[in-house]
């Protein structure tokens, strides 16, 4: 097992613990793309199924959008740590080609077809719960690049059921994207990067790179130099909601 911080452990704890994400009895899928966020996750969740008062099942799936990706070392590395490990395939990127409307995001094009592909998975294999590992950064990021570009406060939710009927979970939801950067670092977990994204190969085509989620996490940044315990403060205030303070209609 890789060196996982007492911090890292308990946040996740604590998550878990604050809003049921795995009970007893669960049937567990992770998505496990192979970069820092996901791989520490596996650990945590190894980790959590050897030492929990409560028995779940666990397995990770990466999924091949069908471009030549090479999964071998990271289904190795599983392999190494007890990790339950699969790949499964898929034309995501063959059929983007005549899918994806011009000038529309590839990321949020390829991001709806990752989560279909899983929620069949799934569904097809009798997990209960789909494990995604949204951090307490990616949560303040979409805050902000909805309410900057969408007009709606909204964020990432810890826990929900998703139309298919699987219940999404995020045990990552209070750790910080930095103490994940410093686990992989410390570890040296080869991890799959940005030369694996779909959008790589994209580039050729007419097709809109993101913005939001850069410039969100830009203004983050220079707002957190100005006040260190900003993400302290959104944490708080992601459970702290006062529905009668907005132009909300009726009572």
């Amino acid at each position: 097992m890789i060196d996982l911080s007492k911090k890292l452990i308990r946040q996740v704890a604590k998550a878990n613990a604050e809003f049921k994400l795995i009970e007893d009895g669960d049937r567990v899928l992770l998505g496990l793309s192979g970069g820092k966020d996901s791989l520490a996750l596996a650990h945590l969740l190894k980790r959590m199924q050897a030492h929990a008062p409560f028995k779940f099942e666990l397995e990770a799936v990466t999924l091949s959008y069908g471009m030549g990706e090479d999964y071998s070392h990271l289904h190795k590395h599983c392999e190494e740590h007890g990790i339950k490990h699969s790949v499964l395939d898929s034309n995501i990127y063959e059929i983007s080609e005549d899918t994806i409307r011009k000038n529309s995001s590839f990321c949020s094009y390829f991001s709806r077809m990752r989560r279909g592909a899983l929620y069949s998975y799934a569904l097809e294999k009798g997990f209960n719960k789909l494990a995604i590992a949204h951090h307490l950064d990616d949560a303040a990021e979409s805050f902000f690049m909805n309410f900057i570009y969408n007009g709606a406060l909204r964020s990432l939710a810890p826990i929900y059921k998703s139309k298919r009927g699987v219940t999404v979970i995020r045990p990552l939801i209070f750790v910080r994207e930095r103490q994940l950067r410093e686990n992989a670092s410390k570890n040296e977990l080869q991890v799959i990067g940005n030369e694996f994204c779909p959008g790589m190969k994209l580039s050729a085509r007419n097709i809109k790179f993101p913005h939001a989620r850069e410039e969100a996490k830009a203004l983050l940044a220079s707002l957190e130099k100005e006040n260190p315990k900003l993400f302290t403060s959104l944490k708080t205030a992601f459970s702290n909601i006062h529905k009668e303070s907005f132009f909300g209609k009726g009572a």
